[in-house]
């Protein structure tokens, strides 16, 4: 019974209408649960990303941690980056989508947070990261993007941080990994099963 107890502490269930999916990665799982009402725009993008296995094959392929960042960068974060990692001139198979700001979402950077990684506002398309710590820079009016609008949290890890931390730890002297680990699927799970399962 204390064992059942602790093991539901650990990956609380989905909220209603809340969707998971399991990031399968050559390191570990990890399971991201996001919901469609809190960040429609976001997670409807993400969802169509998972359920068309555009994610397959991609790859954890850069690590900010507060030892590669510049001694001069302001507003200095911590995060797990992955996604389709589509070279520069290949088009994306979907198109980007509208920013939808954390002001609109009510999410915040939080530890554990997944949030869409962007160059300029709409420009989002199939790159995400994980926060490791709280990282209120990121929100919107945070300093670390200069447009003052933050990113796009859309989701939050449910279970498997220990795996996502692990590879934080793989962080090396500049911030794009040498060699990328690659994400082997990402699908949709149903509320109460965990990785490995």
């Amino acid at each position: 019974m204390l064992a059942a107890l602790a093991l539901a502490a650990r990956c609380p269930r989905a909220a209603p209408g809340a969707v998971r999916t399991r990031v399968e990665t050559e390191a570990g799982a990890f399971v991201v649960e996001v919901d469609p009402e809190v960040a429609p725009i976001t997670v409807a993008h993400y969802l169509a990303h998972v359920d068309r296995q555009l994610l397959d094959g991609g790859a954890v392929y850069r690590i900010v941690t507060l030892a590669n960042q510049a001694p001069e960068t302001r507003h200095k974060i911590e995060v797990v980056q992955w996604g389709m990692m589509r070279p520069d001139d290949q088009p994306p198979p979907l198109p980007p989508i509208v920013h939808e700001t954390t002001r609109q979402s009510g999410l915040r950077h939080r530890d554990g947070t997944v949030s869409m990684a962007r160059a300029q506002p709409g420009s989002a398309t199939a790159e995400y990261f994980v926060c490791i710590g709280d990282q209120p820079e990121l929100d919107f009016g945070g300093g670390r993007n200069p447009d003052g609008l933050g990113f796009a949290a859309f989701g939050r890890v449910v279970e498997g941080m220990d795996v996502v931390r692990a590879l934080h730890a793989r962080g090396e002297a500049d911030q794009y990994l040498a060699q990328p680990i690659r994400v082997r699927s990402v699908r949709r799970i149903a509320p109460d099963s965990r990785p490995g399962s």
